[in-house]
C-alpha cells in the first residue's frame, strides 16, 4: 500500500505541473485519414458524377456576376436558365484552388492550419433557442447569450474555433444581427472565428469592424482571424441569391469562406447516402468555380455538411448513424481531392446533455475525426437537432472532443515505446510501473485528463457529493462568467467601433 500511495503522490506532483502546448497528449491540427468509409475508386466515382451534374444540370438562379465569370470560361446558360460549368473547367479550378491556409487567431498565438487531413473541432449553428439549466426548459437566444457562449469556449482548450452558435433574437433588423453577432465573437474570445452574413453590404461593415478591431484599413485582409460560413445553395442544385452576392464579396474582402451545401437526404437531396454526396460535391464545387474566377486561389472549405431525414417523418436526424457515416465520407472525398474540407458533426437529436447526447455526438464526431476532416462545425453544445444550444453541454463536449482527438493520434510505436527496458526494471525491482521514471514522463504528453468528467471510485463519487456531470459543468460556467470580462480589444477601437456601428452588447456586460 506504501509503494501504491507513492506512486500516486508522484502522479498528482506532475499533474500539477501542466505541460507547455507542444507536449500535450493531443492538440489542434492532429492528423486523422485512418477511416476511410469510401475506396479510392469510390471517391473518383462520386467527383465524376458531381462533374457530370454540373455539366449536365447546372445551377439554377446563378448571379449575374457568376453567369458572367462562368460563361466566360467556357460555361453556358439552357434555355432553361440553368448555367453549366464545363468538366475542364471545374477540374482546373480545383487542380488550382488553395490547398492549406492559416485561419488566425486575434490572438496571433491561437491561430490554426486548415488543410491536409489536419483536424479541427469547432462550434457552429444557428440555434434559436437555449437550455436553461434550472429550469431544464427552453427559451429564446440572445446577443448576450452568444457573447457568454464565446467566453467560455474561449476557456476549452479542446474547442479550437469559435464559430457563431445562436441568433441574436433580440436584434431587430438582419444588419443588426450581422454586425452585433461579429462583434460579441469578437470581443467574446481571441480563438479564430467564423459567422455569416445575410447581405453582401454586411459583409463590407463586418470586415470595416475587424479591420478597426485590428487597428486600420486592410489588417484583416492581411491577417483573417474569421470564416465565413456561407449556404450559398438552395438544394438540389440552386444558387441562394443574396448569399451568392455575399459569398463574392467575401472572396473580395479576403474573408476565407466555408462553402456550404446543408441538403437533407430524403428532403432536399437524394435518399441514397452516395447520391447525397454527389449532390452536395456538386454544389461545393459551383461555389468553388465561382469564387476562384474572381479571385483565383482564394482560401475555401468545401463544407459538403450533408444532412440526413428520419425518412418516417421528414425530421432531420443529426445524431443518427447514417449522419455520421456520410459526413465522414464527405470529408474523405474533400480530402481525396486535395482540398480543405468541413463537415456538421455532433448535431445531436437529444434535448438534453445526458446519455442520448453522449453517443450521437460521439459516433459521428469520430468517425468525422478519424476521416480527417479539417473543420467539424457543431461538436460543441448543440442539442435538440442544431435547434438549440446549452452552456453546460459546451464544457461536457469539450471533454469528449479531448477523448476523440487522442483516438485521431493513435499509438506510435517506437523502440522506446515498446518498454521492453522498463519492463525489465519493474519486473526485476518494485514490481508495478506506478512510480517509474516512464510513467512519470508519460502522464501529461501520452494521456489526456478529463475538465470534469468524474473518475471517481462510487463510494468516492457519492462521498464527494453524488452530483450529476450537467450540475458539475454549470458550476464551471458560472465560475468563468464571474470572471472579469475579456480586455483583448483596444478601448480606443471597442469606442471606434461603437461610435460606426449599432452595437447593443453593454461595455459592462
Amino acid at each position: 500500500m506504501a509503494r501504491r500511495a507513492g506512486g500516486r503522490a508522484a502522479r498528482v506532483a506532475m499533474r500539477e505541473a501542466p505541460p507547455t502546448a507542444e507536449a500535450r497528449a493531443v492538440w489542434p491540427g492532429m492528423v486523422g485519414g485512418a477511416y476511410r468509409p469510401l475506396s479510392d475508386g469510390q471517391c473518383d466515382d462520386v467527383f465524376e458524377a458531381a462533374l457530370g451534374l454540373l455539366a449536365e444540370l447546372g445551377m439554377g438562379q446563378a448571379t449575374p456576376e457568376i453567369i458572367e465569370a462562368v460563361t466566360a470560361h467556357g460555361g453556358h446558360m439552357g434555355d432553361d436558365d440553368r448555367l453549366r460549368f464545363p468538366a475542364d473547367l471545374v477540374r482546373r479550378v480545383v487542380d488550382g484552388a488553395c490547398r492549406d491556409f492559416t485561419l488566425h487567431g486575434f490572438d496571433p498565438d491561437r491561430g490554426v492550419e486548415i488543410g491536409g487531413n489536419r483536424v479541427h473541432f469547432c462550434t457552429s449553428g444557428a440555434a434559436v433557442m437555449m437550455l436553461d439549466h434550472r429550469t431544464k426548459q427552453f427559451r429564446p437566444s440572445t446577443l448576450a447569450d452568444l457573447y457568454d457562449v464565446a467566453r467560455v469556449v474561449d476557456t476549452l482548450d479542446n474547442i479550437h474555433v469559435f464559430v457563431r452558435t445562436v441568433v441574436a433574437r433580440d436584434m431587430d433588423t438582419a444588419r443588426e444581427v450581422d454586425v452585433n453577432t461579429a462583434f460579441a465573437s469578437l470581443v467574446g474570445t481571441t480563438k479564430p472565428l467564423g459567422t455569416s452574413m445575410f447581405h453582401p453590404d454586411h459583409v463590407h461593415e463586418v470586415v470595416d469592424l475587424f479591420d478597426m478591431a485590428l487597428g486600420g484599413e486592410g489588417e484583416f485582409a492581411r491577417r483573417p482571424f474569421c470564416i465565413a460560413n456561407n449556404t450559398f445553395v438552395v438544394p438540389p442544385l440552386r444558387f441562394a441569391e443574396e448569399s451568392a452576392l455575399s459569398l463574392i464579396e467575401q472572396a473580395r474582402r479576403g474573408m476565407p469562406i466555408n462553402l456550404l451545401s446543408a441538403g437533407q437526404a430524403g428532403a432536399t437531396s437524394p435518399a441514397a447516402l452516395a447520391g447525397s454526396l454527389v449532390q452536395a460535391l456538386a454544389e461545393c464545387l459551383a461555389g468553388l468555380v465561382a469564387v476562384n474566377l474572381v479571385v483565383p486561389g482564394h482560401p475555401c472549405v468545401l463544407g459538403m455538411w450533408p444532412f440526413v431525414s428520419d425518412l418516417r417523418t421528414g425530421a432531420m436526424s443529426g445524431g443518427s448513424g447514417e449522419e455520421a457515416v456520410i459526413n465522414a465520407a464527405a470529408a474523405q472525398v474533400v480530402n481525396h481531392l486535395g482540398l480543405p474540407s468541413g463537415v456538421a458533426a455532433g448535431m445531436a437529436d437529444a434535448k438534453l446533455p445526458d446519455n442520448q447526447a453522449g453517443h450521437e455526438k460521439a459516433n459521428a464526431i469520430t468517425l468525422a475525426a478519424n476521416a480527417g476532416a479539417n473543420m467539424i462545425n457543431e461538436s460543441a453544445g448543440m442539442l435538440a437537432s442544431i435547434m438549440a444550444c446549452s452552456l453546460e453541454a459546451l464544457v461536457i463536449d469539450n471533454d469528449m472532443l479531448g477523448a476523440i482527438n487522442r483516438t485521431v493520434r493513435g499509438i506510435e510505436i517506437t523502440p522506446e515505446s515498446l518498454s521492453t527496458q522498463a519492463i525489465a526494471e519493474v519486473v526485476q525491482g518494485e514490481g508495478h510501473f506506478l512510480g517509474h521514471p516512464q510513467t512519470l514522463s508519460l502522464m501529461q504528453t501520452e494521456y489526456v485528463y478529463p475538465l470534469i468528467g468524474n473518475r471517481l471510485s462510487p463510494d468516492d463519487w457519492v462521498d464527494a457529493g453524488a452530483r450529476a456531470m450537467e450540475d458539475v459543468a454549470h458550476d464551471y460556467v458560472t465560475e468563468v462568467l464571474a470572471r472579469p470580462r475579456p480586455q483583448h480589444l483596444p478601448p480606443e477601437a471597442d469606442a471606434r467601433i461603437r461610435q460606426a456601428f449599432p452595437i447593443h452588447l453593454h461595455p459592462l456586460h
